[in-house]
C-alpha cells in the first residue's frame, strides 16, 4: 500500500519512539521528527521521505552535526519489487557506513503499519564539528513548544513554533485584559460609551461587553472592590493594554518586543505603550484555540 505524502509516516514513527521512551515532536527547526528522553542522551533525529534518494542521505549526513542519533526513514512498498529503493541490504550497509540508522514503515489495508529498524546509527564515530550552537537552538525550540502540534514531513503549512505560542499567549492575555476592562465598565453602570476607544478599535472588534465578559468584570469587583477605582482611571486615560500587564498576566518575558515587532499582524499600537488585538489576532486565537488552551492549562 504506497502512501501519498510523507507525512504519513509521521504517526506510526512517533508511536514507535514514543513506545522507547522518547518525548516526540514534529518539525523542529526543520528536522521531521525529534525525539527528547530524560536521561540526557542526545536528541533523537529522524527525516522522513517516501522512497530511499540522494536527498534524503544528504540530509541525513547534515543532521549528523545536530546529534549522532539520526536515522533515516521511508515506506517499504512491498509493490515495488526490484525497485532501486528496494535494496534493503544495501541501503542499510550505506547507511551504516556513514553513521546514520535506517527504518522501514510498511502499511496495509487492514492492520496497523509495521516499523522495522534496519539499521542503528553508530554513536561511537567522532562528533561532527560545527553544530553545537545549531543543537542548542533545536533543543531549546523543543523544550519551549508546549506540545506537539506539528506533523513531521509537513511543506506549505504553517507550524506551530515556539514563536507562535508566545505570540499566541500574549494574544490570549490581551483578549482576556480587555474582556476584564469592559467587564468592569460594565458592572460600574457606566452609561456613556467610551467613543474614543471605540473609535481606535479595528474593525470587527466588539465595542461593547460579551455577557461572559460582564459577568468576569462583576465578579471580579465583588472579590476585589479596590480594580473598579483603578480600572475606571486607567480607562478614562487611555484604551488598550501595557506591555507590562500583558508581560505579567501571558508569562513571556519577551512580551514587549513581540508587540512591538508583531511578525503575524495580530496587534494594534493605539497609543504610546498600548496595544489592542487586530481582527487577524482575534481570528488566530479560533484557529490556534487547541494551542491555547494547552498553554493555559501549564500556566
Amino acid at each position: 500500500m504506497a502512501v501519498r505524502h510523507e507525512t504519513e509516516l509521521y504517526a506510526p514513527l512517533k508511536v514507535f519512539f514514543e513506545k522507547q521512551g522518547y518525548e516526540i515532536k514534529g518539525e523542529v527547526r526543520t528536522c521531521d521528527l525529534v525525539g527528547i528522553r530524560e536521561n540526557g542522551e542526545p536528541p533523537l533525529i529522524v527525516e522522513m521521505k517516501k522512497s530511499f534518494n540522494l536527498a534524503l542521505l544528504l540530509q541525513g549526513v547534515e543532521r549528523l552535526k545536530l546529534s549522532p542519533s539520526v536515522y533515516l526513514a521511508v515506506e517499504r512498498n512491498r509493490d515495488k519489487k526490484g525497485a532501486v529503493n528496494q535494496r534493503w541490504g544495501e541501503l542499510s550497509g550505506l547507511c551504516r557506513r556513514l553513521g546514520l540508522g535506517l527504518i522501514t514503515v510498511t502499511f496495509y489495508k487492514t492492520k496497523a503499519p509495521v516499523v522495522e529498524v534496519l539499521a542503528e546509527p553508530d554513536e561511537t564515530l567522532p562528533a561532527q564539528r560545527g553544530g553545537g550552537r545549531r543543537r542548542e537552538r533545536l533543543l531549546n525550540e523543543f523544550h519551549e513548544r508546549s506540545g506537539d502540534y506539528n506533523t513531521g514531513g509537513s511543506t506549505g503549512v504553517k507550524l506551530v513554533t515556539a514563536y507562535r505560542e508566545k505570540a499566541l499567549r500574549v494574544a490570549l492575555a490581551l483578549q482576556e485584559a480587555e474582556a476584564e476592562l469592559l467587564g468592569v465598565r460594565s458592572a460600574r453602570g457606566s452609561a456613556e460609551p467610551d467613543e474614543t476607544a471605540a473609535a481606535q478599535q479595528p474593525p470587527g472588534f466588539a465595542s461593547a461587553a460579551s455577557p461572559e465578559a460582564e459577568q468576569a468584570g462583576q465578579q471580579l469587583l465583588a472579590a476585589r472592590p479596590e480594580i473598579a477605582a483603578a480600572g475606571s482611571a486607567a480607562a478614562e486615560r487611555s484604551a488598550g493594554i501595557t506591555p507590562a500587564e500583558l508581560r505579567k498576566r501571558s508569562g513571556v518575558p519577551g512580551a514587549a518586543a513581540i508587540l512591538q515587532h508583531n511578525y503575524y499582524g495580530w496587534f494594534l499600537r493605539i497609543t504610546r505603550g498600548r496595544y489592542t488585538l487586530t481582527k487577524g489576532g482575534h481570528a488566530a486565537l479560533v484557529e490556534y484555540a487547541a494551542v491555547t488552551g494547552n498553554v493555559t492549562a501549564r500556566l
